[in-house]
C-alpha cells in the first residue's frame, strides 16, 4: 500500500490537463508543435486522406508531443535539482533529451512529406 492518497480518476484527468497546459504556457517549441500539428491534421482532412494515412500522422505527432513533453519534465527536474547550476552531466541530459525531440520530429516530418507529397503529387 502506497503512503500517498489516492487521487481518484477526476483529479488524474485534472492533473494530466494540467501538466499539458504547464507545458503550453512555459515551452515556446511545445506552442510550435501544436500549431504544426493543428495545420497537419486540418490540411490532411482537407486534402482527404484516408483513415489510415491519418492515423499514421496522428502517430507521428503523438511521437513529437510526447518527446517534447519528456524533454520538459526532464529539464525541470534537473533544474529543480541542481537549482539551475551548471553541471556538465546535466548539460548532457538535457542535449540528449533535446535530441530526442529533433529525432522524433525529423521522422514526423518525413512521414508528412511521405503521405502530403504522394497526395499531391497524384493531383498534379
Amino acid at each position: 500500500m502506497t503512503r500517498f492518497k489516492s487521487q481518484g480518476i477526476n483529479n488524474t484527468f485534472k492533473n494530466a490537463g494540467k501538466g499539458i497546459r504547464i507545458c503550453l504556457k512555459t515551452e515556446n517549441n511545445m506552442r510550435v508543435h501544436f500549431f504544426i500539428a493543428l495545420f497537419v491534421i486540418v490540411l490532411g482532412l482537407v486534402l482527404d486522406l484516408s483513415v489510415a494515412k491519418l492515423c499514421i500522422l496522428l502517430l507521428a505527432i503523438g511521437l513529437v508531443v510526447v518527446a517534447e513533453m519528456l524533454n520538459s519534465a526532464i529539464e525541470f527536474t534537473l533544474d529543480a535539482m541542481f537549482h539551475n547550476k551548471y553541471s556538465k552531466l546535466v548539460g548532457m541530459a538535457k542535449d540528449i533529451s533535446a535530441g530526442a525531440v529533433m529525432f522524433a520530429t525529423f521522422i514526423a516530418i518525413s512521414i508528412g512529406l511521405i503521405m502530403f507529397g504522394s497526395v499531391i503529387y497524384a493531383m498534379i
